[in-house]
């Protein structure tokens, strides 16, 4: 017997809608790229995304096309996440910290119809205009007062937006098409792209809003400092106007002293973001002897928080909510806020479960797996690969079947790459990657495509890339060389020479050593454990 209700499809557009109809106060604070701070309300963040629909349809933009974003946080940014979606596009995020190759690569392998830019990027683009994709249209996200001189046919964000209506016939779209588009960043070999749905998008929205009430509430006022080019700024600009929670965009200033005083300003309550970012802000508190008096929350997360700065703002009396996912998984997956139940643990036993990667959210499930693929207990123990599955978890990599093949398991469930254990009361906590990657202050780096790139050099006989602990970027890769002649090494200047060619600067070794030979595995693999091993008291040059 099936249920007698309707049948109406989750759509993003309905999220700012319902926020501009329930919510109307709730606002969108940003620092613009011009250099001052701009104010609106979802009521006209809902207009303008109607007139920012009309200038799409004019641009030639129809259901389906994707439809490029290379921008800081910021109100126009916003408006593009909801009127690129709701008519029926998909809005496709760009990292401006991915290398000229990876970035030719996703937008050629995206199909980008058009590219909206924040002043900030303009050069970026300038710089691959030759390779663009052909006919792509290029979107100022300025008014014309700030348009910039470029050799580049620009058009200006402000312009096309003018003169349209403020309402529009929003598609009724089926809830699984296409609406964002999001790739992943320092894996093997080519990104690979996660195309989230309207379904998926809307239902994150909702699992975030359920699992961290203390930064998702109306009336309270967020800060993301996490990037909306990174995972959708981990579904804040949907989870937000949903509650009545207002933002607060940081643009590019995302300098200790900047975010002190616009969370002071602007009595921010809650903010997001990776553990790099929070170094800065405790170092400008540590400064002032001052804490920005509303804040309350801390959400942490793209890599792991230290249980040392977790203590240093729980002191102060500032919540911390460690958190943990995947651009895969929309992203957010688990959340270590504690449970009323463990009110009455010591402040020790409490920052040793916020350490912890934290529980799941409704909607993901958790399995982890042995080396042969059977299933282990949750007895906080056994370690295993962690796999997922859920609402908003991939299914497969956009237009790449070799990556979707090698991804999960016969049960369909998505394989992270990570090592991990989960205890009886279901916090997870992650302890190694199965996949040889490096995470920099929240952005991923290949140890294996280094490696590959440093065999490029004549000098190199073998060589490993290993990650090794850094105070501001959590982790740094260090290369491991055997030479070719012990006598006459080669400089790593050259092998950076190499790398440059195909990663972007911040991606490089930091170091170089030099060893006789690699150790291996009984396999005949290199054993990365072993190097860790020799390493682990390693200090980097710029790590004192």
């Amino acid at each position: 017997m099936q249920g007698m209700m309707m049948q109406m499809p989750l759509r993003i557009i309905e999220i700012l809608q319902f926020a501009a109809d329930v919510h109307p106060t709730g606002e969108i604070v940003s620092v613009r790229t011009e250099g001052d701070l701009h104010r609106e309300t979802y009521v006209e963040a809902f207009q303008r995304t109607a007139q920012l629909a009309h200038a799409l349809k004019a641009l030639g933009i129809d259901d389906g096309d994707r439809v490029a974003t290379l921008a800081w946080n910021g109100y126009r940014h916003f408006e593009l996440y909801y009127a690129i979606s709701g008519m029926g596009a998909v809005c496709h995020t760009i990292n401006p910290r991915l290398s000229a190759e990876q970035m030719l690569y996703i937008v050629n392998h995206a199909e980008d119809r058009a590219i909206f830019v924040d002043l900030t990027f303009v050069p970026i683009l300038e710089a691959l205009a030759a390779q663009l994709p052909s006919g792509m249209r290029i979107v100022v996200m300025t008014d014309r007062a700030h348009m910039p001189d470029s050799a580049l046919d620009l058009l200006c964000y402000e312009d096309l937006l003018d003169g349209h209506s403020t309402t529009f016939d929003w598609p009724l779209v089926d809830e699984n098409a296409a609406a964002g588009l999001c790739y992943t960043s320092g894996t093997t070999g080519n990104p690979k792209g996660a195309l989230y749905s309207h379904r998926s998008t809307v239902l994150h929205a909702f699992m975030i809003a359920v699992s961290v009430p203390r930064s998702l509430h109306e009336g309270a006022r967020i800060l993301p400092v996490v990037p909306m080019f990174h995972v959708n700024s981990w579904g804040l600009p949907y989870g937000a106007p949903l509650v009545g929670a207002s933002m607060i965009m940081p643009g590019p200033a995302l300098d200790g002293p900047s975010l002190f005083d616009l969370m002071e300003n602007e009595g921010v309550t809650a903010s997001w973001g990776v553990p790099t970012v929070w170094l800065g802000l405790k170092a400008e508190m540590e400064q002032r002897n001052a804490m920005p008096s509303k804040l309350d929350q801390l959400v942490i997360g793209g890599s792991a928080a230290s249980r040392a700065m977790i203590a240093w703002f729980e002191d102060k009396g500032v919540d911390v909510c460690h958190a943990w996912g995947m651009t895969e998984m929309s992203p957010i997956g688990t959340q270590a806020q504690l449970p009323k139940a463990q009110d009455g643990l010591s402040q020790d036993e409490k920052l040793d479960l916020k350490s912890k990667q934290g529980r799941r959210v409704y909607g993901v499930e958790m399995k982890i797996l042995d080396e042969e693929g059977k299933r282990l207990p949750h007895d906080g123990e056994a370690a295993g690969e962690l796999f997922v599955r859920g609402n908003a978890i991939i299914q497969g990599y956009f237009n790449n079947e070799e990556a979707t093949n090698a991804a999960f398991d016969a049960e369909g469930w998505f394989g992270t790459g990570d090592v991990a254990s989960i205890d009886e009361t279901g916090f997870l906590c992650i302890q190694d990657r199965s996949k040889d990657l490096i995470k920099s202050g929240g952005e991923w780096i290949s140890s294996i495509d280094l490696e590959n790139m440093a065999m490029a050099h004549p000098g190199v006989a073998n060589c490993a890339v290993i990650a090794i602990a850094h105070p501001k970027w959590e982790e740094r890769p260090l290369l491991v060389v055997v030479p070719q002649d012990a006598a006459n090494p080669p400089p790593l200047d050259e092998i950076h020479g190499l790398m440059l060619e195909h990663v972007a600067k911040w991606q490089l070794p930091d170091a170089m050593e030099l060893i006789e030979a690699l150790p291996m595995t009984a396999t005949g693999k290199v054993s990365k454990l072993t190097l860790r091993k020799t390493f682990k008291d390693y200090v980097l040059p710029d790590a004192h």
